[in-house]
């Protein structure tokens, strides 16, 4: 079962990204230093590192029921960050979300882990899991008003290339188990 290309929520529309959104990423979050502080990919310091992502999500999308979502509001149409699925088995998918500093705050993040949540279930995924810094305090609020359980803390896990370049975080795991 293939995922929707585009989901809706009460404020909010998750879509595939397309090549044409790649300036406005760069632009509204993934350029961003203190956005990506916490994320285990490099601010994108040009557009080539934008398309460079969104090559990747189109082979994620070919190679699995979904991949990554953009998040635009649903009110206006803005960009305000990306959210999504990445598989690492038919049964097991890892997910996360980045938003636009300007839209910190606002249960944004609640609203499409949620739905993110949900389609993984739609699809099969028996176990749901997210990795977040411990630092990290309104990241893993989300998860866990999400209904994700905190498993432990995984030392010495992930690169962090914006907060500590070649020194492995510890971080939290969080899951949801259907």
């Amino acid at each position: 079962m293939k995922a929707p290309e585009q989901i809706e929520t009460e404020r909010l529309l998750l879509r595939q990204p397309q090549a044409t959104d790649a300036e406005a990423i760069l632009k509204v979050y993934a350029g961003d230093a203190a956005v990506t502080k916490y994320l285990g990919w490099p601010r994108h310091r040009s557009l080539e590192d934008t398309r460079a992502f969104l090559s990747w999500s189109d082979a994620e999308w070919a190679r699995w029921p979904a991949g990554p979502y953009l998040i635009f509001s649903k009110n206006d149409g803005r960009l305000m960050g990306s959210t999504g699925l990445a598989f690492e088995t038919d049964y097991r998918a890892m997910t996360g979300y980045v938003l636009a500093h300007s839209e910190w705050g606002k249960g944004y993040a609640t609203e499409a882990a949620t739905a993110i949540a949900r389609l993984a279930r739609e699809l099969g995924v028996r176990r749901l899991y997210a990795i977040c810094h411990p630092e990290h305090r309104a990241s893993w609020r989300v998860l866990e008003k999400c209904g994700f359980q905190r498993e432990g803390l995984l030392r010495g896990h992930s690169l962090l290339p914006n907060l500590s370049p070649g020194c492995p975080c510890d971080m939290f795991c969080y899951a949801l188990v259907y």
